[in-house]
């Protein structure tokens, strides 16, 4: 029989009761439990050394099947205690040797998970993304053009915007884009801007002028995605998307590491 270790998958206080957990499974198929100290309670589970351990973590992190599957569970569980309460996400295969070393990080970092908790508590995490297809943009800003009399200062002017260069559209694009977040920061407690996410991966061709996280009061999540629909119906140069309402993970802070 394999020995077990200890995978954490959020920090949250000890205020409910364990039973909330019944029936929730983790990357291994374990049961989810507790570990409480300090007032404080990390739900973690536990996993397979054959499977978890650190040479074995460390090769199947290079199979991305593998790690979609668990950051899919993971991301599960952590989706399922949001439900019941605040929570700090913690990053996927965390894992420690037992039970009493995370106790030994509830009671040690004690302060600074009760900061970010009362930071947290009735927040969510909202996504927005806005993208630009320089080239519609090029056409958009020809066929105006187009549309204007014959004189010839119209035709000049129709011809010193045939020849704007990539790079000018987008920064048009990304100042645009700067407007709309500064507009969205005025609803939200916190945000952030991240990197474009990889083409490759995101399976667009256009660019990403804007990558941006928000931390939002839960009762304010739908006027804030009803914002950006207005935002969205405002402007025919950029396409916008909404993901979320999710747990917190980009504003918890400082990673839990082993």
């Amino acid at each position: 029989m394999s020995a077990d270790a200890v995978w954490v998958y959020a920090i949250t206080h000890d205020d409910w009761a364990e039973d909330r957990l019944t029936g929730l499974r983790g990357v291994d198929s374990e049961r989810v439990h507790r570990v409480v100290a300090a007032g404080l309670a990390a739900v973690v589970g536990a996993v397979s050394l054959d499977e978890f351990g650190e040479e074995a973590l460390r090769r199947n992190l290079e199979d991305l099947d593998w790690v979609a599957q668990k950051a899919r569970a993971h991301d599960a569980v952590i989706t399922a205690v949001a439900e019941i309460a605040a929570v700090i996400p913690v990053r996927m295969a965390t894992v420690y040797l037992d039970d009493d070393r995370v106790r030994e990080l509830l009671a040690d970092r004690h302060a600074a998970f009760e900061q970010t908790l009362s930071r947290l508590t009735g927040r969510a995490e909202v996504g927005v993304k806005i993208y630009a297809d320089p080239k519609q943009l090029l056409a958009q800003n020809a066929g105006q053009q187009h549309n204007g009399t014959r004189t010839g200062t119209a035709y000049l002017m129709r011809r010193r915007r045939e020849l704007a260069s990539r790079e000018e559209v987008c920064q048009a694009a990304a100042a645009e884009a700067d407007r709309i977040h500064a507009t969205l920061m005025r609803y939200a407690v916190d945000g952030k801007r991240k990197p474009p996410p990889d083409r490759s991966l995101s399976g667009r061709d256009d660019l990403t002028v804007l990558n941006g996280t928000y931390l939002v009061d839960s009762d304010a999540v739908a006027l804030f995605r009803e914002t950006v629909v207005a935002l969205a119906m405002s402007t025919d140069r950029l396409t916008m998307e909404t993901t979320g309402p999710w747990p917190p993970y980009s504003f918890a802070g400082e990673t839990v590491t082993q």
